[in-house]
């Protein structure tokens, strides 16, 4: 089996691929809130609890694939895959790890690993070219292109940044919730809360569709845009111009690094069995 670990700045993602079929299928998958207090054993312990409850063993994983943005968790998994797996894990980013695409931006070394990812994922499972949509602590636009290179991109706050920002930097604003808004939600708001609703969501639509036919117009072509992350599902049926919905974008494109630095699962492709995480 095959553990994947996406650790971004709010949430960590662990999921379990079992990785000896020609499709490697999601045995499970967990998230827990991004802390940079929590140590190795830490990891190690809640994610025994939460594979023994899924029928799972430590000593059933052969291998480890790890993207984080947060430098400061890194070591702690790491340590998580050496005590707790007894193995060293693949990094994204490390010099000997291939990607099997171009990173084709000014400064390289800038490019955030779960957007590299993403560029991995977009070229083996999706047509390219193709814009990537991500909502996740930032909103972010990436630019695959037709070879698989990365291209660069767009970041902007999260949907969840703008919320907290709004209620911590306005006295009289109140703490919004995130939820699934309807399209008949009005534009124009009628008292405090529906007029933070229509900025959040129509502005967040507004934003995207504004974006994409930008970056459509700048390249020429009519791009198709697959989108990730935790609020994908939330915007994604007031956008038309997204032409799919993939969750687990990110886990796969680790799978297909893993593979294509194993020359032995070097066929395999992941497959999600919708194992809620």
């Amino acid at each position: 089996m095959l553990l994947a670990v996406d650790c971004g700045n709010t949430n960590i993602v662990f999921a379990v691929y079992d990785n000896t079929a020609d499709v490697s299928r999601q045995l499970g998958c967990w998230r827990i809130a991004t802390d940079v207090s929590r140590s190795g054993d830490d990891y190690t312990v809640w994610l025994g609890q939460m594979m023994s409850a899924a029928n799972l063993a430590n000593d059933m994983v052969s291998g480890i694939v790890v993207a984080s943005v947060v430098p400061e968790i890194t070591p702690h998994l790491v340590m998580m895959a050496r005590t707790g797996f007894s193995l060293d894990p693949m990094l994204i980013g490390d010099a000997g790890v291939d990607l099997g695409i171009t990173v084709d931006i000014d400064n390289p070394s800038q490019a955030g690993a779960d957007r590299l990812v993403n560029a991995v994922a977009a070229k083996h499972y999706h047509q390219v070219p193709a814009i990537i949509l991500d909502f996740g602590t930032a909103t972010t636009l990436d630019l695959v292109r037709a070879d698989g290179a990365y291209a660069g991109g767009i970041i902007a706050p999260g949907v969840h940044v703008s919320v907290d920002a709004l209620y911590k930097a306005a006295a009289r604003l109140p703490r919004l919730d995130v939820k699934p808004w309807d399209h008949t939600l009005p534009v124009l708001g009628r008292d405090t809360t529906s007029a933070m609703e229509s900025g959040i969501f129509w502005g967040y639509v507004g934003m995207i569709e504004g974006l994409i036919t930008r970056l459509r117009t700048e390249q020429g072509v009519e791009l198709p845009a697959i989108a990730t992350g935790g609020l994908a599902s939330l915007f994604a049926p007031h956008l038309p111009m997204i032409s799919a919905v993939d969750a687990d974008l990110t886990l796969r494109g680790l799978v297909a690094i893993y593979n294509l630095n194993n020359e032995s699962n070097s066929a395999i492709t992941a497959h999600s069995n919708k194992v809620d995480c």
